[in-house]
Formats: structure tokens, sequence, C-alpha cells
């Protein structure tokens, strides 16, 4: 039985489990399972993931996307430059980890961009962020980072988002976790009334499918986007890296 599955902590409501169980079913592959590793310690990997028999890959999510760095046997250029990695192939014992946020990300963010979307505001530091980050440094598009505790040149702290940086930086993509079900009336800090039409925000949660984040984006008339569509692309980049 070939084996595959996702690691993260808490997987309560993944969205992978049930993309492949369909996919798996869909196609009549009877000899293919899809399992979760739900580890809040990166360490069990050795004890309990590495040791599921038939293991072929899995993909990663929060909060494992940066801790897997120091398993991996080879990793893409893309992985070692931004330091994240949600997608790990497994050969001959062997775990080669790749990033396919950074297709899934692009393919889904770049067709809603109008000409007035120059600079970008990215909140939270994380894997995800990782990867957006180096997404859009490839498109040559201008950002800071969000966080509650900014360190250096190049981040803010949500305190110092005022009307002229939520101007200039039109584009606005939430990597945290925050809005995720069952905690739906949870937001990033950010002063809403300040957004217009000139706003577009991206949030690479997917459930609930519109969080109060974009909520409170449309109610100023912003332009948004879910995380879904890039979830289903990266899901799909895994699986022929899988099977390559």
């Amino acid at each position: 039985m070939r084996t595959y599955g996702i690691l993260g902590y808490p997987l309560t409501h993944s969205f992978s489990k049930k993309y492949f169980d369909d996919k798996f079913a869909a196609n009549q592959l009877c000899d293919a399972s899809f399992r979760q590793f739900s580890l809040p310690n990166i360490a069990q990997i050795t004890d309990e993931l590495l040791q599921t028999e038939g293991l072929e890959g899995f993909c990663i999510t929060i909060p494992h996307k940066k801790d897997i760095i120091p398993y991996l046997h080879q990793a893409t250029p893309e992985v070692l430059a931004m330091g994240a990695c949600n997608c790990v192939k497994i050969k001959n014992g062997q775990l080669f980890g790749y990033n396919t946020d950074i297709i899934g990300f692009r393919k889904s963010f770049e067709p809603l961009l109008q000409p007035n979307h120059q600079k970008a505001l990215v909140l939270g530091t994380g894997g995800a962020a990782a990867a957006v980050t180096y997404v859009l440094q490839q498109m040559n598009i201008p950002f800071y980072t969000v966080s509650r505790s900014p360190k250096g040149e190049g981040q803010l702290a949500y305190s110092q988002l005022n009307q002229a940086i939520l101007q200039s930086h039109s584009i606005i993509i939430n990597c945290t976790p925050l809005g995720t079900y069952p905690n739906v009336n949870d937001a990033p800090d950010l002063p809403y009334h300040l957004l217009t039409h000139a706003n577009y925000l991206y949030d690479l949660v997917y459930n609930p499918p519109f969080t109060r984040f974009l909520q409170l984006g449309t109610e100023q008339g912003a332009l948004v986007k879910n995380g879904y569509d890039m979830l289903t692309i990266q899901a799909e980049e895994n699986w022929k890296i899988w099977n390559a």
C-alpha cells in the first residue's frame, strides 16, 4: 500500500486528508492511502511518521514548515533560500524537500492583480509567509512583513499601520491562522476602516471560505480572495512530485 500524509499540529480540520481521500476514490486508486500525522513536536517524526510502512511522501502545514529543514537529506534551491518546506518525497529512506506553496500562491494570487497593486503587506512571519515573500520578490513587488514582535528592517508592528501605509501598500496578505475555524471571529488587528476599493486582501485561510478578515475588507469595497485555490494547486503539485 502506497501511503502519503500530512504533518502538522493541530490537524482538526485538514484540507489535505479529504482532498486526497476523494482523489483516490475518484480515480479508483485502491493501493493508496492518506494519513494525518498530528505531532506537536517535530522530533516525533523519527518515531512515528517515518516508521510508517509504505510512506512515500507527505505534505507539511503549521507549525512545521521551517522545523522540518534539519531532517531533510536534500532540498530544492527554493527551500534552501526561504528556509521553509511544505512537501517531502521519500526515496530509498532519504527525505527530499520541496515547496509547492510557491506555485500555489502565485497561480492563485496573480490573476486578480490590478495596475495599482504595487506594494504589499505580509501578515505573519512563519513558513507560509516565507513562500509568499519569496514569490513577491520574484514578482518584484516590494513588501513589509507585519508582526506582533517586529525585528529589524522590513518589518512593521500592527500598531504602525496607518492610512499612508495602507494606501501605498494596497496588497494585504494574511499568512497567519487567524480566523480559521472554529475561531471564525478572529482577524488580524488592522485599521479596516482605512481600507478602500483600491486594496486587495488575500487570505491563505480557506476554512471558512469567507473569513472575518475578508468580510471586513469587503465592507470597505476591497478586492478579496481566499486560499482554497492555492491549496488545490499545491496539492496537485505534491502529487506530481510524489509520483515522479
